[in-house]
């Protein structure tokens, strides 16, 4: 089984191209940041995957998706190997997209800092004193699943 999820924010905007032919493809290119779960002193915080999208969902990258977007990316790892100019071989690997999803809302990612990938701070709901409901904090409605 090949099955790759990240989580991450694209650390540029994507470049888009159509295929030659009858029926061009769309074909959708980015980058995406993944912060590492455990950091080492001196380690890297993020790794970075090249990305590629095919079709509709080349599409959405197209439409949606800028630099700092935050996404779920569901796909798999492809091999990308070449033979350079000098004869070397270059080994690389790249996430070739299967489902693409927004991993924030609109208004937490316009409350991003444009340059850092960190994702805000969310205010913590309260408990009501006496009855077994959440207090919802002001200006979180849209981040609910219903409405």
């Amino acid at each position: 089984m090949n099955k790759a999820i990240l989580m991450g924010r694209l650390t540029r905007d994507p470049e888009i191209r159509y295929s030659q032919g009858e029926s061009s493809t769309a074909i959708a290119r980015f980058s995406l940041a993944v912060d590492r779960r455990f950091k080492r002193a001196g380690d890297a915080e993020a790794d970075f995957f090249n990305c590629t999208a095919f079709g509709r969902q080349a599409e959405f990258v197209e439409k949606y998706l800028k630099q700092g977007t935050k996404i779920l990316l569901t796909g798999r790892i492809q091999n990308d190997n070449y033979t350079n100019k000098n004869g070397e071989k270059v080994y690389s690997v790249q996430i070739i997209a299967e489902e693409i999803e927004f991993a924030e809302s609109k208004n937490a990612a316009a409350n991003n800092n444009a340059g850092g990938f960190d994702t805000p701070a969310r205010p913590e709901p309260s408990q009501a004193a006496g009855d077994d409901f959440m207090n919802i904090p002001d200006g979180i409605d849209e981040e609910l699943p219903f409405s």
